[in-house]
């Protein structure tokens, strides 16, 4: 049986494929080309990440198809209930990437509380010329021990982005529409870890009391951070979103940086992929990367490799 990896898989879920009798294409297909390459080729299985879309025109045309796959979490690429409804198998990886993510919330706010973005731009400009000016410029830096991160949607990824403030000696609070309460276990590396409670509240309170706010929800109409949301915000709070783009308003969120109200953003997502506004690119006070949130080789180990299982549970198994 052929599987269709049209962005890519990792040699550990090839592997492992392979191992359970499939054949893994990872030729990159065009989109609108999809749908006539699982057709021509018997594919029965198609992996996709966050390019290629499987919508309803694909889940049509393509009769043979047994599963849809997304290596990640969020399957707004995919019509999902729609496939299900056609008997299809849609799967993702929900668990594999939140470490991953998790560490890239803390890479930006380290750079946004230490000014590293900025710093990297105008030291290659001007550090051989004015050093002592950057020097002052960059000289208010802020700590992150003993200040207050607000998560907003405690899911996988939010509790392993709480599991790292509270190692960092940091305050969490954290607000979900579905989650009341988590556990979170901090884990040492000499086998020793400590569990803690947290209780989430209101998105109001969050906002209003958090030094820090990151945000970990799906795609959904409207947005989850607006100028009203800004307004409540403490003075000089600092904001990363790795999660989906259109959960902030970019034109708010520029106002607010501009004002002062915001110390700096952190954003792996944008409104506008992969054309990003050029106010939010030139803006130096928001520290970026190109939605590389689950983007590290052990996250797209772990992912392939739990493709690969659930896809021969599904139809070797059966």
């Amino acid at each position: 049986m052929k599987v269709l990896a049209n962005d890519g898989i990792s040699k550990s879920g090839i592997k492992a494929l392979e191992k359970g009798g499939f054949e893994v294409i990872t030729t990159k297909v065009a989109q609108e080309q999809v749908a006539n390459y699982i057709n021509t080729h018997d594919v029965k299985v198609i992996l996709v990440r966050s390019a290629t879309k499987v919508r309803k025109d694909i889940i049509d045309a393509c009769p043979g198809l047994k599963i849809i796959g997304r290596g990640g979490v969020g399957m707004d690429n995919i019509d999902v209930a729609y496939a299900r409804e056609k008997g299809l198998h849609v799967i993702n990886t929900p668990a594999s990437s939140s470490e991953s993510v998790a560490e890239l919330v803390f890479a930006h706010l380290f750079t946004g509380v230490r000014f590293l973005h900025d710093a990297n731009r105008n030291m290659p400009l001007e550090g051989d010329t004015n050093f002592d000016g950057l020097k002052k410029a960059y000289a208010n830096g802020i700590e992150l021990r003993g200040k207050t991160l607000g998560i907003i949607g405690f899911g996988r990824i939010g509790q392993a982005v709480a599991k790292m403030a509270l190692g960092l000696g940091m305050k969490v609070i954290a607000a979900d529409k579905y989650v009341n309460e988590a556990v979170i276990r901090v884990d040492f590396y000499n086998g020793q870890f400590i569990n803690v409670e947290i209780v989430t509240e209101s998105l109001e309170d969050v906002i209003k009391h958090s030094d820090f706010i990151t945000l970990h929800v799906p795609a959904q109409d409207g947005y989850v951070i607006d100028k009203e949301e800004f307004q409540l915000m403490k003075d000089n709070v600092g904001i990363v979103n790795c999660a989906r783009g259109g959960v902030i308003n970019e034109v708010a969120l520029i106002e607010a940086l501009d004002e002062g109200k915001v110390l700096f953003a952190g954003l792996d997502v944008f409104e506008k992929e992969p054309t990003p506004e050029i106010q939010i690119l030139m803006h130096p006070k928001i520290s970026l990367t190109p939605h590389i949130g689950a983007a590290t080789e052990e996250a797209q180990d772990r992912i392939g490799t739990e493709l690969a299982e659930q896809i021969i549970s599904l139809l070797k198994n059966n």
